[in-house]
């Protein structure tokens, strides 16, 4: 590998050059070995943010990234394999029905998820609201559960693009957060590493995402669908409403239930429509043909759904934990609710404990919010319209300041309802 220095690096990004291939490798390379210091590293990534990429540069720092690490493979499996990724949002349950109704339509899921960090709740931390359920799995482990129950949803291991684990950590200290070759080769790195054959990205925008406008949700979607087709994986993005939470629930142990409500045939319609519409993308992508609202309605997804959680000592039956103390906020007025604002909601979530502040925090498996209407419901004075659920009810005060102001009741308003799904990008 051709040898560069870090500030030639940093001067050629600054300036708003290109770099070169062999720059991006020495230098995702370098400070993977901490050759090159995180103050130089945290320099370079603020010149990307200010400056951009271009698509080479990008496929290059992903590229570069996934050679960090170990590299997984599927292809001793009997079926074709399709991961999804979603970008974060306010009760986004949606990997927990979708792996399993995915894997009863024929197309094994390896789904390597995540811890929560912020008001945006993580999938590893709803499921461990199972008793028993574990997270950590040996890559043989992984292959073994997929080849028998057709999905697995666990923790990545640290082989994946480790790289990306200290870049991600840096980013979120130094502002660099927002960059969207970052985010986008970030995201790409890990899924690319695991070895899925289709990809289905759900990219999110809105006041609870992390993409605030369409366009720079589509910009990102857009990033990542060329990602991933330039390396070889048949890739698909969604972009899909975060203004308004999914579902009645955002929390841990509440949403495991309301995901176990959407397999049992019930549920949320929005939830419902964004699964079944996630899974259409991953089946066909995967090159399988099979109407998942027909498997869904069947009950193979719960079946599946039970024997994913036990392979990973879960016990599907047992009872999810409950807080300990409940409050009910009731509406002030009659009428129609015409806004319910993601980040409201998932303040007041993560303030109630079901989130975390360092990465070292713990979460309340019980904690969070449960709204009993949504836009366009009618709703009357002094019913029930948010219950918010914790084990430390001091918490109770700054969570209702965090509701203040983020939903809007009107007098006979005519509700004019958003598509959840804005545009599809591949």
């Amino acid at each position: 590998m051709a040898e560069h220095d870090a500030v030639e690096v940093i001067l050629a990004k600054r300036d708003g050059g290109e770099l070169s291939d062999s720059q991006i490798d020495w230098v995702i390379s370098a400070y993977t070995q901490g050759v090159v210091a995180e103050e130089q590293m945290s320099a370079l990534n603020m010149a990307i943010l200010l400056n951009g990429m271009t698509r080479r540069e990008i496929a290059r720092w992903t590229a570069a990234m996934i050679a960090s690490g170990e590299r997984m493979s599927f292809s001793s499996l009997d079926r074709p394999t399709a991961d999804k990724h979603s970008t974060g949002g306010v009760g986004d349950k949606i990997t927990l029905p979708l792996a399993p109704l995915v894997a009863a339509c024929g197309v094994a899921v390896p789904q390597l998820s995540g811890r929560g960090l912020g008001h945006t709740g993580g999938t590893l931390d709803k499921l461990e609201s199972i008793p028993g359920w574990r997270a950590s799995l040996s890559n043989e482990e992984m292959m073994a559960q997929l080849g028998s129950v057709g999905a697995v949803i666990c923790a990545a291991g640290d082989g994946l693009a480790p790289a990306d684990k200290k870049l991600y950590a840096l980013r979120d200290v130094t502002g660099t957060v927002e960059a969207i070759p970052l985010i986008a080769s970030s995201i790409m790195s890990k899924k690319i590493a695991e070895g899925t054959g289709a990809l289905v990205l759900d990219v999110k925008v809105g006041a609870g995402a992390f993409m605030k406008t369409l366009a720079s949700a589509q910009e990102l979607a857009r990033t990542m669908v060329d990602l991933g087709t330039d390396a070889g994986v048949n890739t698909v993005a969604l972009v899909t409403d975060m203004a308004t939470p999914l579902g009645l629930t955002a929390g841990n142990a509440i949403e495991v239930a309301e995901s176990v409500e959407v397999l049992a045939g019930g549920g949320p319609a929005d939830v419902v429509e964004l699964t079944v519409a996630l899974a259409r993308e991953m089946l066909a992508a995967a090159g399988v043909d099979a109407d998942p609202a027909d498997v869904l309605a069947s009950g193979k997804a719960m079946d599946t759904w039970r024997a994913m959680i036990s392979a990973q000592g879960g016990d599907p039956s047992a009872s999810l934990p409950v807080a300990r103390e409940t409050h009910v906020v009731n509406a002030p007025s009659s009428g129609v609710l015409t806004r319910l604002d993601a980040m409201a909601v998932g303040l007041a979530a993560w303030r109630l404990g079901a989130g975390r502040e360092r990465k070292e925090d713990q979460v309340q498996a019980g904690a969070g919010v449960t709204w009993h209407a949504r836009p366009g419901d009618s709703v009357s004075a002094g019913a029930p319209l948010f219950t918010l659920h914790t084990d430390t009810p001091e918490r109770f005060d700054r969570a209702l300041a965090a509701l203040e102001g983020g939903y809007e009741i009107a007098d006979g308003a005519a509700y004019e309802a958003t598509p959840l799904i804005l545009d599809r990008i591949s």
